[in-house]
């Protein structure tokens, strides 16, 4: 035989085979893992779909709070306003703490803290425009009831 005929070179790359294919990073036998190449950016793509889903979920979660405290915080403006407004008018009485009381404008600088409710005055009802129905708080704020 010739020599040039008997020598045989392997067109496999020598880095691409080994003698233990277990520490190859690919598939090497049929019934190994695909590996299936995706479409450039597909991953980046799903990725970034996930990650802006879950940063709106959030955002709108805080937002959700915010919303909460904004009410909160006008709520408690309310009761310093009328809180101010009783402390201003004119009062008869002693009010008693989580008792009801009812609150009037007698004109635009009098205000007037009445036991009576607007419903109770008769036929002719109230002499003056009612304002709220309000309860008196232990830390001697009024929490508007009506």
């Amino acid at each position: 035989m010739n020599e040039e005929n008997t020598h045989f070179e392997n067109p496999i790359d020598d880095d691409s085979i080994t003698d233990r294919p277990d520490s190859l990073a690919y598939p090497h036998h049929r019934g190994s893992l695909p590996v299936i190449p995706t479409k450039s950016g597909e991953v980046k793509i799903k990725a970034l779909g996930a990650m802006h889903y879950q940063t709106n979920q959030q955002l709108g979660q805080i937002k959700e709070q915010i919303s909460m405290l904004v009410n909160q915080a006008s709520e408690i403006q309310k009761r310093v306003e009328i809180s101010e407004q009783i402390y201003g008018a004119e009062i008869k009485f002693k009010p008693e703490i989580m008792h009801t009381y009812h609150l009037y404008n007698k004109s635009a600088e009098e205000s007037l803290l009445s036991l009576i409710g607007p419903k109770q005055w008769g036929r002719k009802g109230a002499p003056y425009d009612f304002v709220a129905s309000v309860k008196l708080l232990g830390d001697h704020t009024w929490e508007i009831v009506s």
